[in-house]
Parts: C-alpha cells; sequence; structure tokens
C-alpha cells in the first residue's frame, strides 16, 4: 500500500506470501531463533524461489548497525610462532560459519593483552560487538572488561561462567568436568591425585576444574593434598616445569590432572624423563582435546570441550545483546575422552 514498485522482489513480498509480518521476515532471514524453524526454512524457501537478496546498505542505515563482529584472539604462550591457544583456534570455523548464517562480517584481530585493545574497538564504531578468546592472568583482564562494560560495548567473552557478571560470557562446566577425571582416577585405584594448573582467582577456569577434582575425590574418601597442586600456565615448557617441580618434591603420586592438553604434553615429557612410565605408574588427563592430544605417545586422555556449540553460541548470545533480546543459557556440558594415558 503507497509503495512504488521497484520491480525486485522486497521483504514484504516475502512476508505476503508467507503469511506472515515484515518484522518476521527481517528477523529470520538474519537467523533470528526467536522465528520457529519450519517458518525460517519457509521464508528462506520463499526468497529463494524470488531471489530476494538482503540490501544491507539499507538495513545498516535503519538499524545504525554494520553487520560485522570483532573476533579478538589474545596471545598465549606456545610453542610455535602463532602465540594462539589451539584450543581457541578450533572454534574460528562454528564463529565463521555462524555469521554466515546470519549474513554478518566476521572482523578477525590478533592482541596483545598490555594493548588498549578495549579503548581501540569501543569507540570505532567498526563492529557492533566484540566476541573475545583468551585472556592470560584473569585479574587483569578484569580491569579491561569492567571499563567495556562501563562503556556499554556489545561483547562476549570465552572463560568461566561463574567467575563474575562482566558481560556476557559463554563457557564450558569446569566444575564438572573436574568431578569427572576425579571419578576417572578413583574408578582406576588412582587416590593419589595431581594437579598442574593455576587454582585461584588469577585462572578462574583452571581453579574450578581443580574445585570438580577435589569435590570427587572428597565424595570418595580421598581428601585433596594441597602440595600435590602445582601452578603452570597454558604451555608445554610450563607444564615440564610443574611436573619436574612435583617429581622434585618427593610427594608420593599416580595421577595427574593438567588444567590444559599442552599442560599435559610437557607434563609427559618431564615424567618420561623421570623413569615414570604413563599409564603405569602415573595416569595422565589433559583438558581440551586439541589435536595433538590424540597424536601424543601414549594417546592423552583429556576432557573434551563443545568447540562447535561454542562458536555458534557465543555468536548467538552476542547478537542477543545486540538486540536486547533474551541470551541462550550459556555454559556447555564437557565429555571424558579415555586413551591410552590413563
Amino acid at each position: 500500500m503507497g509503495r512504488t514498485p521497484s520491480g525486485r522482489p522486497t521483504s514484504f513480498d516475502i512476508a505476503y506470501r508467507a503469511g506472515v509480518s515484515q518484522p518476521t521476515v527481517s528477523r529470520a532471514l538474519r537467523g533470528d531463533k526467536s522465528v520457529s524453524q519450519a517458518t525460517r526454512e519457509k521464508i528462506e524457501r520463499i526468497a529463494r524461489e524470488l531471489n530476494y537478496a538482503v540490501d544491507r546498505n539499507a538495513s545498516s542505515l535503519r538499524t545504525q548497525r554494520t553487520n560485522t563482529i570483532a573476533l579478538l584472539f589474545f596471545e598465549d604462550p606456545t610453542p610455535d610462532e602463532s602465540m594462539i591457544n589451539p584450543f581457541f583456534l578450533s572454534m574460528l570455523g562454528s564463529i565463521t560459519r555462524a555469521c554466515g548464517n546470519r549474513g554478518l562480517d566476521l572482523l578477525i584481530s590478533f592482541q596483545r593483552m598490555e594493548d588498549d585493545w578495549h579503548v581501540k574497538y569501543q569507540d570505532s564504531k567498526r563492529a557492533d560487538g566484540l566476541i573475545l578468546l583468551g585472556y592470560g592472568d584473569y585479574t587483569l583482564y578484569a580491569e579491561r572488561l569492567a571499563q567495556l562494560v562501563k562503556a556499554g560495548t556489545h561483547f562476549a567473552r570465552w572463560g568461566s561462567v561463574s567467575s563474575d557478571s562482566s558481560g556476557a560470557t559463554v563457557g564450558s562446566d569446569n566444575i564438572d568436568a573436574g568431578r569427572l577425571v576425579g571419578e576417572h582416577f578413583i574408578e582406576r585405584g588412582r587416590r593419589k591425585v595431581a594437579f598442574l594448573g593455576h587454582a585461584d582467582e588469577h585462572y578462574p577456569e583452571f581453579a574450578h576444574r581443580y574445585l570438580g577434582l577435589c569435590e570427587a575425590l572428597r565424595a570418595n574418601g580421598v581428601q585433596p593434598d594441597p602440595a600435590l597442586q602445582f601452578d603452570a600456565v597454558t604451555s608445554d615448557e610450563a607444564g615440564y616445569a610443574a611436573a619436574r617441580r612435583l617429581i622434585e618434591s618427593g610427594a608420593a603420586f599416580n595421577a595427574v590432572f593438567a588444567a590444559s592438553d599442552v599442560i599435559a604434553i610437557g607434563a609427559m615429557r618431564a615424567l618420561n624423563e623421570a623413569g615414570r612410565s604413563v599409564p603405569g605408574d602415573v595416569a595422565v588427563v589433559g583438558f581440551d582435546n586439541i589435536p595433538a592430544a590424540s597424536m601424543t605417545h601414549p594417546p592423552l586422555s583429556t576432557i573434551m570441550q563443545d568447540t562447535q556449540g561454542a562458536g555458534e553460541l557465543l555468536v548467538e548470545t552476542l547478537l542477543a545483546h545486540i538486540e536486547g533480546s533474551d541470551p541462550p543459557p550459556t555454559r556447555l556440558p564437557t565429555r571424558l575422552i579415555v586413551r591410552a594415558s590413563s
């Protein structure tokens, strides 16, 4: 009514044929989960039949949005020169696919934690929101997050869901994952369990993994020994050094839970050098299920996180905050992958 025909199909044409409102068509074509799957598929089919293409420029002018999301990787110590945790690289495909399915562009950037990345993006208007992967020492990272929250920047990050309320956080159930590992060791008669990884506020995900381990041990009548916990960041060398300290302490242990796979890989190297067989003398379990975990000798038992679901959920959570809608549940389950190391 009142529109001058342009000769090109519009979202109103799709709405008429689908028997829905034009806003419903707009939401469906950008992948909004508030539209049912059946309705979304019907609208997408009609759009294809009409050779309809979203006018990105017009949409951006109406909504004052760039239709771009910025993905920020933060540097982590790695054996190679990438400085990107291999676990986060495994999320890249699902994040890219989730953005593509919603008609969004993805801007990927590598950041050093000491740089002013929070200032660079909060005022530049280069992206509608940020996805943050990696953080190092959380006590330093939290200061930047607080500034983003204060500035009203939309962001979703991967991390410890229950550590605080700094923005939208998506993460695994780390406490339950720790319980899975503890129960696995107990079932195999391993009651003297060491933990390699920080277990404090500096690395809350590691701390929650250790908490879950301790809960499982206590539930089975085993009192966790604080002397068997050794700090380590996520690197092969840190895992090697922590395992060396554990061995040199003279403490008795027959199992090691490493807070990440790369820590576990370094630890197994130290155990091998010390003449401790894996799993004969010491059972080892890591965390992340990176590709290298299945190629160690022996292959490494590990906790698998849902990286495909994580990428989808990060994008969905960020869009919910941008659009002011209710965010989805943000905690993902984990699964224990048992291999020869345990």
